[in-house]
């Protein structure tokens, strides 16, 4: 195994342990933005995954992380498991092939990742809720990159954008589609797909 498919594996199993861990968090958010299947349903895709760990193919980064997305959308019913199965299918067709990875490789799998949130949803960028932290995150990443900053900085800067970016959600303007896939959020409440994306990235920054 290559040090960067294990450095992504690394990452995906902190995802999936903070997504189980805080599917209560997630899910009481769902009360503010009217989404009431988002902590379950992503910890049901994640809890998918830790049970079929060891049969995922590593055959490189890219098929890991499209056989992963096979396995999230899986979890039948919800919303977010299939929208995060599709950032990573996505992500993994950027990585196709590849047991290296350089920042123009991270960024593009991101980059990837988001449109593939966006054609998932037929949204608009920020329209969707994971977007309005995982933008601005990788927009961070980039620029981080290519100032030569130490990868353990650029993480850490990218979580630190991530819970800024989140937080900020609770003063936009609330309507139909803006916080969450079914229902409006209330003003002043944050998005729960733009928490999430924050408390993973702080996850793997702790943990990188």
């Amino acid at each position: 195994m290559t040090n960067d498919l294990a450095r992504v594996e690394s990452v995906i199993g902190v995802v999936a342990d903070t997504c189980l861990q805080n599917e209560k968090y997630f899910g009481d958010l769902d009360s503010v933005v009217g989404d009431g299947d988002f902590g379950f349903s992503l910890a049901r895709g994640f809890e998918n995954v830790k049970a079929q760990w060891d049969t995922l193919d590593r055959t490189d980064i890219g098929t890991f992380l499209q056989k992963l997305a096979v396995v999230i959308t899986g979890r039948v019913g919800g919303t977010s498991g299939p929208i995060w199965g599709t950032a990573f299918l996505r992500a993994g067709s950027a990585a196709k092939g590849k047991v290296d990875l350089t920042g123009e490789d991270v960024v593009a799998m991101l980059r990837a990742a988001i449109e593939g949130i966006k054609a998932r949803g037929g949204a608009s960028l920020g329209e969707k809720t994971l977007l309005d932290a995982l933008v601005p995150m990788t927009d961070t990443i980039e620029e981080r990159l290519a100032a030569g900053d130490p990868p353990a900085e650029v993480v850490k800067a990218a979580a630190v954008t991530a819970r800024t970016a989140a937080e900020a959600t609770k003063d936009l303007e609330a309507k139909r589609g803006r916080a969450s896939y079914t229902g409006e959020r209330s003003i002043g409440s944050v998005d729960p797909g733009a928490i999430a994306v924050a408390v993973l990235a702080e996850r793997v920054a702790q943990t990188w």
